[in-house]
This record gives structure tokens, sequence and C-alpha cells, in this order.
């Protein structure tokens, strides 16, 4: 809700220069005598009218109360606008895995070495501002999956929840099945045209007792489209490890990343799958799922107005009176 003055008719508002120019003639002319005898002493000045204010001073009541009225004839107005935004744009539902494994060392950041989590913070942070038309919610998971927000059109809420993406804020491992049946009940309610997940990881599907393809089966019959992305080398990644004196090292470890489930679970809900091996393909993939899946914002705006111009009427009605009253009694000239 926003608050703004304006005119309804401003272009009448040039007649606001009528007042001056009046005040500007009259003041030339002079105050015209009350009784006026022959005399030789007019014969030098005979020939021009001699300049003063004094004629305008009788006119100032008058002269403020017509610009008065032609405000009040502007039509100034408090308006008092709403916008609606149609539910016509798109539903985005993130899902993170934040396990341990997000922890490996294989990407970088800015130019210097960094785990995969930071990465995809830095990387889906950016690609929620892209999405400016489009409602967008975060689900992460471990071992179980945790509502980290809600679906919101809020870009700073929910930068600073993308932000605060952590490891160990629940017990550890990959429980993929149970993300996607967050996800999906998040969206399920959604009245948007298109309702899509995408869901990144870098493990199995090792824990809860929901199965992906099953998850994706339950996506599909509600229209809900299924990105999924695989982040991390293939092979082997450093992994930072802590020793006995608090100090860390990094160790080699297999990294396994179920690209045939992720590729089934996309297949089955008309998405499509990505691997991202560094920070420069994640960024590539995020850029592709935004040119996919594009949306135009609808705008039902509506104004209400506050009518202002009895603000402006009533006094430039009072001061042609006082005006009035004045000419019949301090200023009545003699006839």
């Amino acid at each position: 809700m926003t608050d703004n003055f304006q005119f309804a008719h401003p272009q009448l508002l040039w007649l606001l220069t009528l007042p001056l120019l009046l005040l500007l003639w009259k003041g030339r002319r002079g105050r015209p005598a009350a009784l006026r005898l022959p005399s030789t002493a007019d014969a030098p000045g005979s020939g021009a009218q001699p300049r003063s204010w004094v004629g305008g001073f009788r006119l100032l009541p008058v002269l403020l109360a017509l610009s008065l009225l032609i405000l009040a004839l502007a039509r100034p107005r408090l308006g008092r606008g709403s916008t609606d935004i149609e539910t016509s744009g798109i539903d985005i539902l993130l899902t993170v895995d934040v396990s341990g494994s997000m922890e490996a060392m294989d990407f970088t950041l800015n130019g210097q070495p960094s785990n995969r989590l930071e990465v995809v913070k830095d990387v889906v942070g950016k690609f929620v501002q892209q999405r400016a038309n489009d409602k967008i919610g975060l689900v992460a998971f471990a071992g179980r999956p945790y509502l980290v927000s809600p679906l919101t059109q809020d870009r700073a809420w929910l930068g600073q929840r993308i932000t605060s993406l952590k490891m160990g804020q629940v017990e550890d491992g990959t429980a993929i099945g149970s993300a996607l049946v967050s996800a999906i009940a998040h969206l399920k309610d959604s009245q948007a045209k298109s309702r899509i997940i995408i869901l990144l990881t870098d493990g199995v599907n090792n824990k809860g007792a929901a199965n992906p393809e099953t998850s994706a089966e339950a996506a599909k019959a509600l229209g809900i489209k299924i990105y999924t992305i695989g982040a991390g080398t293939n092979g082997e990644a450093p992994m930072p490890v802590r020793d006995p004196f608090g100090g860390t090292q990094y160790r080699r470890v297999k990294v396994e990343i179920d690209e045939p489930m992720l590729q089934k679970v996309a297949d089955l809900t008309g998405g499509k799958m990505f691997r991202a091996t560094d920070t420069t393909s994640l960024e590539k993939i995020y850029e592709v799922i935004n040119q996919l899946e594009t949306t135009t914002r609808k705008l039902k705006k509506y104004e209400e107005y506050e009518e202002l111009f009895l603000w402006f009427l009533l006094p430039g009605l009072g001061l042609l009176l006082a005006g009035r009253m004045l000419d019949q009694t301090l200023w009545r000239r003699l006839p």
C-alpha cells in the first residue's frame, strides 16, 4: 500500500499564473483615488501614471482566494494504491543436500578452493534474484528434510535463509526420497500454472522410508516437474578431516552419485537431469533452468483516492467573504 499526493486535473494548474498577472497589472496602475480634484500639480505627471503596489494590497484576499479555488478545481487528492499479483507464475521449491559429503573441497568460489555447499549457496542465491516473478521456497535435507523457507516472493528474506544453510542441523545421511516428499507437500496446494522442484544432491539415497522413484511418480500425478542436479567430481574428492589436535587435514575420499536414479526421477516428471563437476558447470545448469522455465507476471492494479479539494475550496470561499467584508468596512472608499 502506497500513498501519493496528486491532482486529478493537473493541466488546470497553469491558471495559477492569472492571479499573479492580475496583481502585477493592478500594482502598476496604482490605487484609484477616492475623490479627484483638479489641480495644476497634476500637470507634470499627466503623461504617465505612477507605479505603486498599494493598489494590489486590497486584492490580496481576492487573489489568494482565486488561487485556492483554482487548486480546488484541479482536484487535489491522496492516492492509496494497491497492487495484486495474480498467481500466474511459477512456484519453485529448491531442495538442497546439506549432508556431510557437501564439505568436499572440489569446487572454487571467487578463485579460491571451496566446499560444495558454499558454492551451491552462492549460485542458488544468484538464481533466486533472477526469478523476481516467482514464488520460491527452500527445503534442505541430510538424514531427513526440513523446511528452511516456505514459498515466498520476499527475495531479501529468501537470500538470508539460503545464506544460513549449513551442515549438521539434522542427523547425517542422504534422504533424497523423503526430501522430494517434503517438497511435493509444500507445492501440492499451489495454484501456480507451473510448479517445479530443483533437487541438488551429491550422494545416493541411503536414509528415510520414501523411495525417490515413487516420490517422482507422486509428483507426476500432481503435475509437478522435477529437475535433478548431481553435484561433485567423479571418483575422489578432498574431504576435510579434523585431527585430535583441532587442526584440519584433507583426505581424498571416494564420492558416489546415483546418476541413473536422478535421471529416472527427472524423466518421470518431464524434467531434466544435470551433472555439475565444478563451479562453472553448476552456474551454467541454473542458467539453463532459468531459461527453460520462463513466465510473465501479470499485475492487477487499482487506486482508491481521498479527495482533498474541500481543504482548498472552503478557505478560498472564506477569503472571498473576508475580502468583501473588508471592502464594506475597513477598506471602504468614498463614493
